[in-house]
Formats: C-alpha cells, structure tokens, sequence
C-alpha cells in the first residue's frame, strides 16, 4: 500500500468519530452570544470558526482547524488572527475529545463533547483547573 492511501485511511479513521462536532452551533442569549461553525471532516482536515458577539460588537473570533499531523489528530487554534497554536490529541472516545499543549500559556487543555442534543466546549489548564465552559445548540447553517 502505498503512502498516500496510508494517509487516507489514517483520515478515515479520525474522520467519523469527528462527524458529531460538524454543523453550526451557538450559544443561548441575545447580548453575549458565541458561535461556532464546523466543516465535516474532508480530505484529512476539518476547518471551523468562533466568533463572540456583545450587542452590535464582534469581541472575539478565531480561526479553527483539525487535521493529521504524524497521523495524529491535532487541533489548532488561530485566536484573533495570531499564529495557529498546536494542540495534540490526548483522548478520544464516542463522543469526546480533548487535546493538550502543556507548554501553550492558556488554554493548555481543549476538549469538546455531546451533551444530547448540546455541543459544550471547555478549555483549561492542562490539569482541568481555570476551566471555562461552552454550551452549544445546533442552529441552522
């Protein structure tokens, strides 16, 4: 088999437990309001956005993507417009993700999972203290 259906097969296999994190999701509330938007998984890549919004004002956005980096899945987060951030995959299940950078200041810690029908998002230290908790709904695109 060659190197190239290696990749895509290792892309298979991280693409389906993904699929959950895929559609468009925002936060209840009116005045403080965060969205995040998530492309399925698609040629070993899965590209999202975050956008916070405080009445008529954008406060926060970040670019989002997860892809294979040494065939592993690795989520990089690109707050305001900075330089994209690595963070390795430490856990995956069903539903659940989190990924790591302990040497990242803060978030060292990214983990998503489904609560029902709920996206919840929480980043932290890498020992899960200073949390800070998204709860998604699905809205449509």
């Amino acid at each position: 088999m060659g190197l190239a259906a290696l990749a895509l097969l290792a892309a298979a296999s991280v693409a389906g437990p993904l699929d959950w994190m895929a559609g468009s999701w925002c936060t209840a509330g009116t005045e403080n309001r965060t969205c995040e938007h998530w492309q399925p998984m698609a040629g070993g890549m899965m590209l999202g956005s975050s956008k916070t919004v405080q009445g008529d004002r954008t406060t926060s956005f970040e670019y989002l993507r997860i892809g294979l980096e040494g065939g592993q899945a690795t989520y990089f987060g690109s707050p305001q417009g900075a330089p994209a951030v690595a963070f390795p995959q430490a856990e995956r299940t069903a539903q659940r993700v989190v990924f790591v950078n302990a040497g990242h200041d803060y978030p060292q810690r990214i983990a998503y999972w489904r609560d029902g029908d709920a996206l919840v998002a929480e980043i932290s230290l890498a020992d899960g203290s200073k949390p800070r908790m998204w709860r998604y709904l699905r809205v449509k695109d």
